[in-house]
């Protein structure tokens, strides 16, 4: 593979480029690792960080209408001017490893937007409900030059807070209910999140909406207060994909966020830890790796047996691998 011409071809925009290059970064195989990271420190050369595209990671409960949401909101930031990426995570079958990818299918008028630009991922066995590399996919959407990164998770859950992690906002999609939808987001999604969308405010359900909107601007209340919030943030609103209602309100206040943090030094600053993050999970990830080895496999065979049979305990034999593996290291080194 051709990096500096795979290159060349994201600068200038290129979508069968950024495709390939993210089915690169995406790719678990060690040569194409060492070309992916080649690939991506050299667009950082060609002033690709520069290019900082607004990163929205958007999350909601099934059924809430996130792909519906993603088109109309995509289409109007597109009949703006602006360029739209979207990176959709398909979870993954455990038992098969599959998934279905048809985020393209669902969107089937944005992916026919020649400013727009959709990529289904599977999840993988990333808990987080984000592809492993979802963040260097990120990064090829911005030096490829699209103005607005668009994230989507697979749902509500604990796990998926990772999200935040390489978003610039957190958006969560809710459908309207009674108290007991409060009672089924886990606080640590309420906890990051910077807006609340309540979509499907419309016909029969609006009366609902506008209650279920009341009750998470009562909980948002309730949060403690972050540093990088200005007046007001987080709150909730409500939208309609259906009729295209409350979104040109709802990107008024997302631009007014990311704002206010590039003014006031949150946003350079969060995307410094977040980069500290991600060096941290490459490091995490590359040890566990070091477990797949011939060597470490057989050694977790012989003291897992020797735990079972009662010969010694499970932290000792753990102990006695990890020292194995870090003297196998240094021979290696």
């Amino acid at each position: 593979m051709d990096i500096a011409q795979l290159e060349r071809g994201i600068v200038k925009g290129d979508r069968r480029a950024l495709s390939r290059a993210i089915t690169l970064v995406e790719s678990s195989r060690a040569d194409h690792r060492q070309l992916a990271a080649e690939l991506v420190e050299a667009l950082k050369g060609e002033g690709g960080v520069a290019r900082e595209a607004l990163r929205i990671g958007l999350s909601g409960t099934p059924g809430v209408g996130k792909s519906t949401f993603i088109e109309a909101f995509g289409g109007m930031l597109t009949a703006e001017g602006l360029r739209v990426a979207v990176l959709a995570v398909d979870p993954s079958s455990a038992r098969s490893g599959g998934s279905i990818l048809g985020d393209k299918t669902r969107m089937d008028r944005l992916s026919r937007d020649p400013n727009a630009f959709i990529r289904p991922s599977p999840s993988g066995a990333h808990l987080g409900g984000v592809g492993r590399r979802s963040r260097e996919a990120v990064a090829l959407c911005e030096a490829a030059g699209f103005d607005v990164v668009l994230i989507e998770t697979v749902g509500v859950g604990q796990s998926e807070t990772v999200v935040a992690e390489m978003a610039d906002l957190f958006v969560l999609l809710l459908a309207p209910a009674g108290g007991d939808e409060l009672q089924g987001v886990k606080r640590g999604i309420m906890e990051i999140a910077d807006i609340i969308l309540v979509n499907k405010a419309d016909g029969d359900l609006k009366s609902a909406a506008s209650r279920t909107c009341a009750d998470y601007s009562g909980a948002l209340r309730l949060l403690r207060k972050r540093a990088q919030d200005p007046e007001g943030f987080p709150k909730a609103m409500m939208v309609s994909a259906l009729e295209d209602t409350g979104m040109q309100a709802a990107w008024q206040e997302m631009r007014a966020l990311a704002d206010w943090r590039r003014a006031h030094g949150h946003w350079d600053a969060r995307r410094a830890a977040q980069a500290r993050y991600w060096f941290g999970e490459e490091v995490r990830q590359g040890l566990l790796a070091q477990l797949a080895a011939p060597e470490a496999r057989a050694a977790m065979e012989e003291l897992g047996a020797a735990v079972a049979e009662g010969r010694t305990t499970p932290a000792i034999a753990a102990q006695a691998l990890l020292e194995r593996i870090g003297a196998q290291t240094g021979k290696r080194g």
